[in-house]
């Protein structure tokens, strides 16, 4: 799901590897901060699931750790627009002569994740896995690997300005249609128009240069009002609900023009347009959340992209884990499998922590001694197969 570390001489012992390892991992051209925000990501989407934290108010501290809610899922999304911008290019688009072989690995690349997350599901995991829409990135971003910057920008902005409101509607007027392509890529837990939108401007933000400190203060300013932005939008339809009242699903089949006319009045639908505009709270697939969490996760990239530098040997633990963020998902869920029980797992702040450093120790001694991570190893594998090894 990222860049490759660099490989080590062949010629290193088993127990020269560590040093050549604190040496030299995170080093330029690789980009340590990015590795350090997917670390975090993990992190945060593992307390999401089992730490146990309430929800976040601003104005208490106790309540702080309540930011995973939601949030880290959405840093991963923008890291994976991200992540395909370096794998196509960098600041430069792909020419035309690459594009086939570059397609062709997307593809590879997400049909293993999304086969992974498929797995996953099979488990009877209580965690929502999202790597089933992940998979479907990789090739929803195939047709804007060639876009400019600014066209990016402005698809992602247009797609988080309407098309939460553009799904109410269509919801309202087919009557809250159900059915599993729709639950896995409109109307389900990770509606794709939200997280295509966060990929988009990823793909954005990758394809600028993002080892110069302008440009990672940059990120750090524009974060900053997008994530105020979206606040105050979610903050408005908080206080403004119940001025369009509550939303109630019709029941029954619609069998004439008149019955539909019914239904379609009992939806509201002007209510339901609203709340997807102005709704802000965690995978509540609003536009106040898809602008205010998306500029917390620029701001995240951003400071980690600053300190990574200054910060090298603090952090190396974490970018470690951020080196091998499928991997790191996939082994919390099946810990959640394991250690829980059938319909629920713990939640608890101690078991938050113990696996924390279950996961930074792992993914350090694995990235140390053997390199990159084994699914990583896999999606690169597959990546290659699709579109043919180069002689």
């Amino acid at each position: 799901m990222t860049l490759s570390p660099a490989p080590r001489p062949a010629s290193l012992t088993l127990w020269q590897r560590p040093a050549y390892w604190w040496r030299t991992f995170g080093r330029p051209p690789r980009l340590m901060g990015l590795d350090v925000a997917r670390g975090l990501a993990i992190l945060g989407m593992v307390g999401a699931h089992i730490g146990g934290v309430g929800d976040l108010v601003i104005f208490d501290a106790s309540s702080w750790a309540g930011i995973v809610h939601g949030r880290p899922s959405i840093l991963f999304a923008v890291l994976a627009g991200v992540s395909i911008a370096l794998m196509t290019g960098r600041t430069q688009r792909p020419s035309v002569d690459a594009l086939p072989r570059i397609r062709l690995q997307l593809v590879g690349r997400g049909a293993v994740i999304f086969l992974i997350g498929l797995f996953l599901e099979l488990l009877h995991s209580p965690v929502a896995v999202i790597l089933t829409l992940y998979g479907l990135l990789y090739v929803v971003a195939i047709p804007f690997l060639r876009w400019r910057i600014r066209s990016l920008l402005l698809l992602a902005g247009a797609l988080a300005v309407f098309g939460p409101a553009v799904l109410a509607s269509l919801q309202a007027l087919m009557l809250v249609p159900t059915g599993p392509g729709l639950g896995l890529t409109l109307y389900g837990m990770y509606p794709l128009t939200v997280w295509a939108t966060l990929m988009f401007a990823g793909l954005a933000l990758g394809r600028m240069p993002l080892g110069r400190a302008r440009v990672q203060a940059g990120f750090l300013v524009s974060g900053v009002l997008l994530a105020v932005a979206g606040g105050v939008l979610g903050a408005w339809g908080y206080s403004s609900a119940s001025q369009f009242g509550g939303v109630s699903e019709p029941s029954g089949i619609t069998t004439t023009w008149e019955d539909y006319g019914e239904r379609l009045a009992s939806l509201d639908p002007w209510s339901m347009v609203i709340g997807a505009i102005t709704a802000g709270a965690p995978h509540s697939a609003g536009t106040a959340e898809i602008i205010g969490s998306g500029g917390f996760a620029i701001v995240i990239i951003g400071a980690c992209l600053l300190i990574s530098g200054p910060l090298r040997w603090v952090l190396l633990p974490l970018a470690a884990l951020g080196s091998m963020p499928l991997t790191a998902y996939t082994a919390h869920v099946i810990s959640i499998v394991v250690v829980g029980s059938p319909g629920g797992f713990p939640v608890d702040p101690a078991f938050w922590g113990a696996t924390t450093v279950a996961l930074l120790i792992g993914a350090t001694a694995w990235s140390m001694f053997v390199g990159r991570g084994p699914l990583e190893r896999l999606t690169g594998a597959a990546a290659q197969a699709m579109a043919g090894r180069s002689h």
